[in-house]
């Protein structure tokens, strides 16, 4: 199985009846230049009055497929997509230098610049909330109404001891291949690939089968970026993130924000709840019985919460 660190992509339409139908005619396509190449993005819904959503995926290395059921928000606003420098269909450079939570900002900020965006709701999913977070952090930009964070994720030391925790409860010959993987630093064996999977099953995505959208994002995931940045997996860190942590910081974003986890998520409720109490004005959401997923795998629920809170959010400006 291929290292992911993204979620899986599923509309339930069982739980939720869209009311905005795609319409290809109003949708968009164009690419950017950034530092190292140039970036692809998708505008949804381009002529849509409403303040516009930009949606930053996970990974790192990962791409913006499986977030395309986020178009369902479209029927108001235009709904942007991008796949970051290194994965999809955005430039792939050879470089490891490139591969800075600082250069990803930079990018982030140059394509909501190239866009014109100058009032924008921002929603990122796992590394995307870390991206999201930085962003706000480093650039102070005005004109963000809210942010969604969606599997928060700001310091790799808790994402990895909420990983190892649901770890301890695998398979125990899972445990084992995982642990005897990481003492001896050879991540190819068969084993830990179906550790991998089993793990990925309970808490990064219990639907199955694995929907299209997200087989998209594993053909196209950018898989240099993410070893280099992140590991081998999920639970094996060892890449160049491994130390960032921006918790002490989150006090100082001021926008509203939302925060959702899944009850069997990566990210573990708790943790979810205390980065919550950080932030000066926040609320937060589990969703029962959900994974890393839990805005796919409960569709309807999250979008009709996202729709509130965007729209509370923009009650308020």
């Amino acid at each position: 199985m291929k290292n992911i660190f993204i979620i899986a992509a599923l509309l339930l339409a069982a739980n939720f009846s869209l009311s905005y139908a795609a319409d290809e005619t109003d949708n968009a396509e164009g690419k950017v230049a950034v530092e190292g190449g140039n970036i692809w993005y998708k505008i949804v819904g381009k002529s849509k009055k409403g303040v516009p959503l930009l949606v930053v995926h996970g990974g790192p290395g990962a791409t913006h497929d499986y977030l395309e059921p986020l178009e369902a928000l479209a029927d108001e606003r235009p709904v942007i997509f991008y796949d970051q420098l290194g994965s999809g269909k955005s430039d792939r450079p050879s470089d490891e230098k490139l591969w800075t939570v600082e250069r990803f900002v930079r990018e982030l900020a140059a394509l909501r610049k190239e866009l014109k965006l100058e009032k924008v709701h921002i929603l990122g999913q796992s590394w995307g909330t870390m991206l999201a977070a930085s962003y706000m952090l480093a650039e102070k930009p005005s004109g963000v109404v809210s942010l969604i964070f969606s599997g928060p994720f700001f310091s790799s030391k808790i994402f990895a001891a909420d990983c190892r925790e649901r770890v301890k409860k695998l398979n125990i010959r899972s445990v084992e291949a995982i642990f005897k993987a990481e003492s001896k630093g050879d991540f190819s064996g068969e084993e830990y690939k179906m550790a991998m999977d089993e793990f990925y099953k309970k808490h990064v995505c219990n639907l199955a089968p694995w929907p299209e959208c997200f087989n998209r994002t594993l053909d196209g995931m950018g898989f240099e970026v993410y070893s280099s940045m992140w590991g081998p997996s999920e639970f094996s860190v060892t890449g160049t993130l491994k130390d960032l942590d921006i918790t002490g910081r989150l006090g100082e974003i001021t926008v509203p924000a939302l925060l959702t986890g899944g009850e069997f998520d990566e990210i573990s409720p708790e943790t979810v709840k205390s980065y919550a109490a950080k932030f000066k004005n926040s609320k937060f959401l589990i969703f029962d019985g959900c994974t890393h997923s839990h805005h796919l795998e409960k569709t309807g629920e999250y979008i009709k919460e996202i729709i509130n809170f965007i729209k509370n959010a923009e009650n308020k400006m």
